[in-house]
């Protein structure tokens, strides 16, 4: 039976010290402690996160802590590290830290030591990125690849599509680069519109090869070479691979299994951007920086296993989520990164965070009895400034937020990077202790705009620092995240690794489909509404009526 977090003691302290702690605002946090800035930073991996603009003291972080050691997570994040069926709803174990582990590292999973099968995947994907990048993998009328589409959906599109973006300062300005999702026809006309066929890759991201979204893409997308290169079956295995388990399909669509990279099912899609699904990012980047990714990973994974819990970055990060979501009411939190290469990596993380913990039960089937994970949202400073920062700072909903941020711009311009930064200093600052009546009189603001232009502060946010973004730190700011989820999830008792409501959309998806295509009246089964809608479909297509 899991126990429900709120059923520990150390819950009831928690409960009390928020107690004590309304009606005291951050800026009274700050001035009753001078030190608060120094003892609330720390340090791992070349980041450091600032906790001090946080509704919360050093006692709350030690309270927060002592509820992780007695929820159990150090055993709950040594059964991962063992490679225990901790994913329980589909009996798998979770291994991408194995995906990270340098050569020579061992994991053994159900007796068998995965490790060198990571390096024997990675080493392959190596040979062919860069093949590729050096002009050697030709296509079927011996030109040079010079365009590649990674097609595929969830966290077979999301990773590769947001590291490649984020690394743009690493990445090979001669060869481009499409992704590719979405099931309406749009989405590919739009990445295939000016690529020529003889010198476009296609990367099929489908662990079953089966995924209705990919394959449907994957085939309009086949037809179009074809059309482009005379109709000869035998292209398609010079400008199609696979990143799959599934060879016999594979096989069938005409792409040669040699050129399938497979990997396991130990592997969620959204902790899979680091396995072959991330192909297209090292022929992006390159292997030698593929590999410096990774390392990214590992130092966190590794900072995660062996700090104390009171300096571990991901371990802090997850517990204040758990102290706003469920003793502030906080239902939403924001990332905003300022800097303009991770414009997508709030997206990204929608899907790392909300497919995670977004559940309802805990992992003995009981209804949660309490909020899981909170809805992830975000957008680059400075857009979101003059976009949804009026909410934040004037808003009613108590919105935490982490700021992100690089000392360094990769590709420096002018004075820009130096404004950047500035803002996202300000806006810390400005969050965490607004602008006052009596501040705003004292500037001479007319009384009437006083009360409009009052700005309470006492808005938390973590401001998240490194040198700069490479693969390296990219590397270690996803685990920093993947690993923030998962220690939610063990808080509050849920499994993080299925996402099973998923499901019964594409079920209904796929009963649905035929409907709208058939040239007989179909006879409907659903509710008034859906077989309404499907009519006026049918209507427009110059189809019979359905029957109901």
């Amino acid at each position: 039976m899991t126990t429900p977090m709120t059923e520990l003691a150390a819950w009831r302290d928690l409960v009390a010290h928020r107690a004590d702690l309304e009606g005291r605002t951050i800026a009274d946090l700050f001035e009753a402690d001078t030190t608060r800035a120094a003892a609330m930073t720390f340090e791992a991996a070349g980041f450091s996160l600032d906790l001090s603009k946080h509704r919360a003291t050093g006692q709350t972080l030690a309270l927060l802590v002592e509820l992780a050691e007695q929820r159990g997570l150090r055993d709950h994040i040594d059964a991962m590290w063992r490679g225990d069926h901790i994913n329980v709803t589909e009996d798998r174990a979770v291994l991408h830290v194995a995906l990270r582990m340098p050569r020579g590292h061992s994991l053994v999973v159900d007796g068998v030591d995965v490790v060198p099968q990571v390096h024997e995947v990675l080493d392959r994907m190596a040979t062919f990125a860069e093949r590729v990048r050096a002009g050697e993998w030709l296509g079927h009328t011996g030109r040079p690849i010079r365009s590649v589409v990674n097609i595929g959906i969830g966290g077979s599109h999301l990773g590769p599509a947001m590291c490649t973006e984020a690394l743009a300062a690493d990445r090979r300005h001669d060869l481009v680069f499409r992704f590719v999702s979405n099931v309406d026809g749009g989405d590919l006309l739009e990445a295939m519109r000016d690529l020529d066929p003889a010198e476009t890759l296609f990367i099929v991201a489908s662990k079953t090869f089966g995924t209705l979204e990919t394959l449907t893409n994957a085939r309009s997308a086949r037809e179009w070479l074809l059309d482009g290169l005379g109709g000869d079956e035998a292209a398609v295995a010079r400008h199609f691979v696979a990143v799959s388990t599934n060879a016999e399909r594979v096989e069938a669509f005409g792409i040669d299994p040699a050129n399938m990279f497979g990997f396991w099912g130990w592997v969620g899609g959204r902790y899979s951007v680091d396995s072959a699904i991330g192909l297209s990012l090292m022929i992006a980047i390159g292997a030698e920086a593929f590999r410096e990714f990774l390392d990214g990973f590992h130092a966190i994974d590794e900072h995660l296993r062996t700090a104390p819990f009171e300096r571990n970055l991901p371990v802090l990060m997850a517990l204040l989520g758990v102290w706003y979501r469920n003793l502030w009411g906080a239902s939403t939190h924001a990332v905003l990164p300022y800097d303009h290469a991770l414009r997508s990596f709030p997206a990204y993380l929608q899907q790392l965070d909300m497919e995670s913990n977004g559940k309802r039960v805990l992992l003995d089937g009981a209804p949660a009895p309490y909020p899981t994970g909170p809805v992830v949202w975000g957008q680059p400073g400075t857009n979101g400034q003059h976009a949804f920062f009026q909410l934040l700072h004037q808003g009613i909903e108590l919105v935490p937020a982490d700021l992100l941020g690089f000392l360094r711009a990769r590709e420096p311009l002018g004075d820009h990077h130096d404004l950047l930064m500035a803002n996202l200093f300000a806006q810390a600052e400005a969050l965490a202790f607004g602008r006052s009546d009596q501040q705003l009189r004292g500037a001479g603001v007319p009384d009437h705009q006083v009360p409009h232009r009052v700005t309470p502060g006492n808005r938390p946010t973590s401001l998240l620092l490194a040198e700069q973004l490479d693969p390296r730190t990219l590397g270690s700011l996803i685990a920093l995240y993947e690993h923030k989820v998962f220690v939610q999830g063990v808080m509050w008792g849920v499994n993080s690794f299925d996402q099973w409501g998923v499901e019964l959309g594409k079920q209904l998806a796929e009963a649905i489909t035929p409907e709208l295509r058939t040239d007989v009246a179909p006879v409907l089964g659903h509710d008034g509404s859906t077989n309404s809608a499907i009519a006026r479909y049918r209507r427009a297509r110059g189809l019979p009526e359905p029957q109901s």
